[in-house]
């Protein structure tokens, strides 16, 4: 019984391996971009700051000088993906369909930067919804079921040594025993 438990779990833990190798190679490099993405430019452009004062900027205006920005393709509210209000930094994240970001001065109404947002980009790859939005469900769910057996099998194979060191020296030891014991004839 205990070497087929031993079997079974070492070839489980080896299927659960090759099963999860794309999936987690996808989820591990991702994250790894998304834990660096607020020192990284490159992956989400830094917050600038905007002049001191009330927001006086309008919806209207708002949407106004992002559509003169060319890169934003926007041409009505449709275009838009999310705002990002940030009243204490005086500033406004307007992130387009494309993955433009354009940031817009809420005192004054001006295009404060623009750039390109790869962070919505890298937690849909991460999460699994670039490829499809049943992925999410069918695909990595269960490769982080299977990681997590991965773990507990893994676990029990790393413990079988110390368990095999310890019945052989319970069994060293009860020679000894027998051993002292035994009476000469």
């Amino acid at each position: 019984m205990n070497r087929s438990l031993n079997r079974s779990t070492r070839k489980l833990h080896r299927l659960g391996a090759i099963l999860t190798l794309l999936p987690l190679l996808v989820v591990i490099s991702t994250g790894i971009l998304l834990q660096v993405k607020k020192e990284s430019t490159w992956i989400q452009p830094a917050t600038a700051v905007g002049t001191e004062g009330d927001p006086l900027a309008d919806w209207e205006t708002i949407l106004q000088t992002v559509k003169q920005n060319p890169k934003s393709e926007v041409a009505s509210w449709q275009d838009i993906n999310r705002l990002d209000v940030r009243p204490n930094k005086g500033i406004v994240k307007v992130q387009c369909s494309n993955r433009w970001e354009i940031q817009v001065d809420l005192s004054t109404g001006a295009e404060v930067a623009s750039n390109y947002r790869r962070s919505d980009l890298i937690e849909s790859l991460h999460d699994g919804s670039f490829f499809h939005e049943q992925a999410k469900l069918w695909v990595f769910l269960p490769n982080g079921l299977i990681l997590l057996g991965l773990w507990f099998t893994g676990a029990y194979l790393w413990w079988l040594p110390f368990r095999a060191k310890r019945i052989q020296k319970k069994r060293k030891q009860q020679k000894i025993l027998e051993s002292k014991t035994e009476t000469p004839f």
